[in-house]
């Protein structure tokens, strides 16, 4: 699966940084100790169903998605996380390994990603991090910015 990523990241035009973790059951803070950065620098993509459709959201794994805001930034009633299954079925991803892109699905970014130079995401295996401008990763994936995490 990780080539997939890096294949989906050359044909959208990103430059990608790859580095492999030396456990599939990093934390955050583990990956972050490994690539060099802090924690609020590692990307969680994570599927929700809004409305009955999946999206992707991304935000730094240190802040806590508000579903609420979330809703509101994809204009939705509902908004509840998927399931394993639901994300493997969408993504063709298990849920500790979906990438920021290379799913088709639509994407929202928190916003507060944005103020980061780079950011390093799962690329689509339990242990590869691809590393990423927040910037480049939104305008080349359509996604939506909103500010859809509260502060810690």
């Amino acid at each position: 699966m990780r080539s997939k990523v890096i294949d989906s990241a050359r044909a959208l035009g990103l430059d990608v940084n790859v580095q492999r973790l030396p456990d599939t059951r990093a934390s955050a803070a583990d990956a972050a100790a490994v690539v060099g950065c802090g924690a609020a620098r590692i990307a969680s993509c994570a599927v929700f169903v809004g409305d009955g459709d999946p999206i992707v959201c991304i935000a730094s794994a240190e802040c806590p998605i508000d579903r609420d805001l979330l809703a509101d930034a994809l204009d939705v009633a509902e908004v509840r996380l998927a399931s394993d299954a639901e994300i493997r079925a969408a993504t063709g991803f298990s849920a500790s390994s979906v990438p920021p892109f290379g799913h088709g699905l639509p994407v929202v970014v928190d916003a507060v990603l944005l103020t980061y130079a780079t950011v390093w995401a799962a690329g689509g295996d339990g242990q590869t991090l691809v590393e990423l401008e927040p910037e480049r990763l939104a305008s080349c994936t359509a996604a939506t910015v909103a500010t859809v995490t509260t502060p810690v």
